[in-house]
């Protein structure tokens, strides 16, 4: 009897695990630029330490010319999550700066968090994503 009551809780916590895993989160980011020219080049990041010097879990290239202005990142397992943004207005794809390292493109971050003296902190651009998140970002 143990043995049919073990294999039964098996099969039971079995058939529930699949139903927790497919709890997809999403992040859908929709921007606002200043010119209806080049992409917005989008990236995002699932760690501080990611965010700070690593590479981004996804990324995205969004037409401005062609009228697309959303990316959603679908599939995102829940956590925290910071974006990067930059809007490669003459098209070149790379974030164009002046001789100092000050970008000469318009930039943003989730949350529309504001660096001081360079890209904003982890703790003001990260995004607690479980479920569906939408933000509309400005880029400046």
């Amino acid at each position: 009897m143990k043995t049919v009551a073990a294999a039964l809780a098996a099969l039971t916590l079995a058939a529930a695990a699949p139903a927790l895993a497919a709890d997809p989160s999403s992040l859908t980011l929709t921007f606002e630029t200043g010119a209806s020219t080049g992409a917005v080049m989008v990236a995002l990041y699932d760690s501080e330490a990611a965010w700070s010097d690593g590479a981004p879990v996804r990324r995205a290239r969004l037409d401005v010319a062609a009228g697309q202005q959303t990316a959603t990142f679908e599939g995102l397992p829940a956590g925290d999550y910071g974006m990067k943004a930059f809007h490669d207005v003459n098209g070149d794809g790379t974030m164009n700066t002046n001789p100092f390292g000050m970008p000469l493109e318009p930039y943003a971050f989730s949350n529309n968090a504001v660096g001081n003296m360079g890209p904003a902190r982890w703790d003001q651009a990260k995004v607690t994503v479980s479920g569906t998140v939408t933000q509309s970002i400005v880029i400046r």
